[in-house]
């Protein structure tokens, strides 16, 4: 199982701009204060590839500068809240940045489905994945934050 060595309660949460994803880390936020702990949240990114019938490779400009943009509006939009939270960008597949970071975790938080997600799913892909293959146990949250409820409420 997961965990940090130095004794603090450690929540890894998936960042990635869907409503899910802010609900994750609206309760990953909570949950760290309830536990006097801290949160890292975690971005992935990843160029797609892409080839045409000449094996041309499109590469497609700005995809590491919004995933950045997003974490640091969810590092903004959570920092005023007395928690210890710090962001991290991973360029690579988001269901492998989160299973390695729940080696050093006691928890890893991540919205139901994320932004490629159809509306009637109940996991997405990152979830599922994170879900089978975490060190440490999963809080998967589901909708928006007054739906999600959060910890203690």
């Amino acid at each position: 199982m997961g965990g940090s060595s130095n004794g603090g309660f450690r929540i890894v949460v998936g960042v990635d701009g869907s409503d899910p994803s802010r609900a994750a880390m609206d309760w990953a936020v909570d949950e760290a204060r309830l536990r006097n702990g801290q949160v890292l949240a975690l971005s992935a990114w990843h160029y797609p590839y892409v080839g045409d019938a000449m094996g041309q490779v499109w590469v497609y400009q700005g995809i590491e500068e919004d995933a950045r943009a997003v974490l640091e509006e969810e590092l903004n939009r959570v920092g005023d809240r007395g928690v210890a939270v710090t962001g991290s960008l991973v360029q690579g597949n988001a269901a492998s940045a989160l299973v390695d970071a729940s080696q050093h975790a006691d928890l890893v938080i991540v919205g139901s489905h994320g932004r490629g997600g159809f509306a009637g799913m109940i996991l997405g892909s990152v979830s599922t994945q994170t879900v089978h293959h975490a060190h440490c146990p999963v809080l998967v949250v589901r909708g928006a934050t007054t739906d999600a409820g959060g910890p203690g409420s």
